[in-house]
């Protein structure tokens, strides 16, 4: 299925130094918004601490009670949590294994390649359960602030 995502150039712009401040490890987040079936706005992004225990620079994980908390403020604005966001140091803006094996359905993962501490590219996916592989999602930056 063809899915497309939008987000606000607000929370692109959060995401995008929140990812260049954590390199050279791994940096997360959620992404929090609105779904419309084949199509989905992020108008909100929280950024989490990398709890990932042993090398940060290849893998990243995100506390449970974190988790809880996003959810809590997506309730609480009439959001929904929508995925999670992280970047890939010095690597492509493509879903590892250990991506997949991580992996919700529903949920949209953002991949952000930081090169030398600059963000170069912006990909998302999201898994198709049925075959077990991810599949790539469109995204578009809105040009007004929601």
């Amino acid at each position: 299925m063809n899915y497309t995502v939008l987000i606000t150039p607000e929370s692109k712009d959060l995401i995008q130094q929140h990812l260049e401040l954590g390199y050279p490890n791994e940096a997360c987040g959620f992404l929090l918004g609105e779904d419309h079936g084949e199509s989905r706005t992020i108008q909100e992004v929280i950024a989490v601490p990398n709890v990932q225990k042993g090398d940060q620079k290849r893998r990243f994980a995100i506390a449970p009670l974190d988790y809880i908390q996003a959810e809590r403020i997506a309730l609480e604005k009439g959001l929904q949590l929508l995925g999670i966001y992280h970047s890939h140091p010095n690597h492509p803006a493509l879903p590892s294994i250990h991506d997949l094996q991580q992996a919700l359905p529903f949920f949209s993962y953002f991949i952000w390649s930081v090169q030398d501490r600059h963000a170069t590219k912006l990909t998302s996916w999201r898994l198709n359960e049925q075959l077990q592989e991810f599949e790539e999602e469109k995204i578009l930056v809105l040009t007004y602030s929601i």
